[in-house]
């Protein structure tokens, strides 16, 4: 996000300000070349039976030198490894033979069959991993191969599985069963600012009544209009998800409101709606102390979404955006905007979505949420809500900006800035979508 924001400092009229602040989850669909030529080398060197030298590549392919999230060493014929994902590293070897990968979940201090279950349970789940119990009485997820065995696809998918539970389940089962688990390790995590976590907090909680006023008191009974507190109700989980960033316990419950929506069962959407809403309850059932250790910056090797082209965004947007139309027309401004704000947040949530599609559904959301982003830092404000009034201006320069960021990758990128309408932040808000769902995406050859 800072690339092209920074750009703009020389260029917009209003002061700008880009604090160090990470927004979105972090991804690996954005693989530079040296990374994409190391994997090409990691596939022949394993279809030529050279295994330990296709690991070496596969760890090349892995590792960002931004978030410096991979260590290989290799000793006496040995290639040891750790991968960083969150609050949980992952270390592992790999011999002549096989190759061993390790993640230490929690310690026990009493066995419980409570937490046992769970982890027996959840191997039913898993694909390639297995939770364990070490003989230092700690819980792990474990994932071994033969070398005949560990093609680069295979492994990716492996050590992905593992990693993303590991680093999700510590959080999960620490919170619950606090009287019998105990913290194995833990990795040094970068601390938000006191001001970053009180802002986030104040959002969370504001935004979370807001919503449920909307709901459950708003001008549209739940009962006759279900899909408009379904979008409402996920929007806003999508909203934070994106914007917040938190881990443990309060992500995994904005990904339980996601799974409970769009579970295929024969629950009716009212009642789905209920299960949102005694979700979101529990989330303001919690203390201010709790949020705060859930809210800290950590390197990662594995995104959660999987990549998609902007085909994918274009059909969504296109399904989707002309819902806000009864809405709009009807004084409901309110849904209209949320409806907005699902597609965007969808796409964030559940896909791995192009770089220029990423940045304009950034700008997007410090256009429709300017005070959270000014109780930031960041300037300038792109809506003022007391005097209804957009400044289009730096609207368009932001626009600009992202255009030029991506040129050379994306040639044909030309966001049509005059479909823009500004009437009010609804209308605006659709106009945007449409604007980016005619975007050409083609990549340079």
């Amino acid at each position: 996000m800072k690339n092209w924001l920074q750009k703009w400092t020389s260029k917009a009229t209003a002061p700008v300000q880009v604090p160090d602040i990470t927004l979105g989850r972090y991804s690996d669909a954005y693989r530079l070349e040296d990374n994409l030529r190391a994997w090409e080398a990691a596939m022949q060197a394993y279809e030529s039976g050279n295994y330990l030298l296709a690991y070496r590549h596969f760890f090349q392919f892995l590792r960002d030198e931004k978030e410096d999230n991979v260590r290989v060493e290799e000793k006496n014929g040995v290639l040891y490894f750790e991968l960083i994902q969150g609050s949980k590293s992952v270390r592992g070897q790999a011999d002549r033979h096989k190759l061993t990968a390790v993640a230490k979940i929690c310690r026990t201090t009493q066995l419980q069959a409570g937490y046992m279950r769970r982890m027996l349970e959840k191997n039913f789940s898993l694909k390639y991993c297995r939770y364990a119990l070490d003989g230092d009485d700690v819980i792990c997820m474990v994932f071994n191969t033969y070398n005949a065995d560990g093609a680069p696809y295979k492994l990716y998918q492996a050590l992905r599985e593992l990693a993303i539970n590991a680093d999700k389940q510590d959080d999960l089962l620490l919170d619950e069963f606090k009287d019998s688990l105990k913290v194995v390790e833990q990795l040094p995590q970068q601390q938000m600012s006191a001001h970053e976590q009180l802002a986030k907090y104040e959002f969370t909680i504001s935004s979370i009544h807001r919503v449920l006023d909307l709901v459950e008191k708003g001008k549209l009974p739940p009962e006759q209009f279900p899909g408009a507190c379904s979008y409402l109700l996920l929007s806003l989980a999508y909203k934070l998800d994106f914007l917040v960033k938190p881990e443990g316990f309060m992500m995994e419950t904005l990904e339980r409101i996601h799974r409970t929506y769009f579970e295929k069962n024969d629950t009716v959407n009212i009642e789905k709606n209920k299960l949102l809403c005694s979700e979101y309850k529990k989330l303001l059932a919690r203390s201010k102390e709790d949020y705060f250790k859930e809210f800290y910056s950590t390197k990662a090797t594995f995104g959660i979404t999987s990549p998609e082209n902007h085909n994918r965004v274009a059909v969504f947007i296109e399904t989707e955006v002309h819902n806000m139309d009864w809405y709009q027309e009807h004084g409901h401004a309110e849904v209209a905007l949320a409806i907005a704000d699902y597609i965007v947040g969808f796409c964030l949530f559940n896909f791995a979505i192009l770089k220029p599609d990423r940045d304009l559904f950034k700008l997007y959301y410090q256009i429709t949420v300017p005070h959270f982003f000014e109780s930031l830092g960041f300037r300038p404000i792109f809506y003022d809500f007391l005097t209804h009034s957009f400044d289009k201006q730096a609207i368009r320069q932001a626009l600009q900006d992202i255009k030029s960021t991506h040129l050379n990758q994306y040639p044909q990128l030309q966001p049509d800035i005059r479909s823009l309408q500004f009437d009010d932040l609804a209308t605006f808000a659709k106009s945007f979508l449409l604007m980016v769902k005619d975007l050409d995406l083609s990549a340079s050859k």
